[in-house]
């Protein structure tokens, strides 16, 4: 990943995206090119180490079935926004200012591991489903269906796990920029209604 200094994320930017995690997409460099699936993931924390991201693929999905080359890749999207020139307190002074995307991402390696298992399936199915369901006012749970036509659907996924080696993480949030241009933005993306970019641009002070 390209990464200058300024834009290097910290330990609360890749907790906040391990955290937030929803779908993201995996890559795996095979003998037959480059495979990607994109799918929800969950991030299980460990004692020592980052831990390792779950999920699951249609075992009709060839990606399980190819054997990493090395190292497989994550690829993990937090908020992000188009920033227009027109909030920077500078356009009004020099005007030399142009228009540009802030985002949060990380790029997370690791070990690829294939789970053919129906007991670790279900256990990253429920994990998965809990995670959606919870808050919704009459959350489904995985024992409102009936048990067979469960049985039947886990016999159609193969279970992955990324066991997490190291991860880049990259927070372009203006941080070099004049504190009124950044508070500007900032202005900008809450009064156009993108409250996480806004949110996470705050968070991000300059270092």
């Amino acid at each position: 990943m390209y990464l200058p200094r300024h834009t290097r994320g910290d330990d609360a930017d890749a907790a906040e995206l391990l955290a937030g995690l929803k779908a993201a997409d995996l890559i795996s460099w095979t003998r037959d090119g480059l495979f990607a699936t994109f799918l929800p993931l969950i991030h299980q924390p460990a004692d020592s180490g980052l831990g390792t991201l779950l999920g699951h693929v249609a075992r009709r999905n060839d990606h399980w079935r190819l054997e990493p080359v090395g190292e497989s890749l994550v690829i993990v999207h937090g908020p992000d926004a188009y920033i227009t020139p027109s909030w920077y307190a500078t356009k009004q002074t020099t005007g030399r200012v142009v228009p540009t995307w802030n985002y949060l991402t990380a790029h997370i390696y690791g070990e690829l591991r294939i789970h053919d298992d129906p007991i670790w399936l279900e256990r990253v199915v429920r994990m998965l489903t809990d995670r959606h369901e919870t808050g919704r006012p009459e959350p489904w749970t995985v024992d409102d269906a009936p048990r067979g036509y469960i049985d039947g659907l886990l016999k159609a996924i193969v279970g992955v796990e990324l066991s997490i080696s190291r991860m880049e993480v990259k927070a372009k949030f203006d941080r070099e920029e004049p504190e009124a241009d950044r508070l500007g933005a900032i202005s900008g993306l809450r009064a156009n209604g993108q409250l996480a970019a806004a949110a996470a641009m705050s968070r991000s002070r300059p270092r």
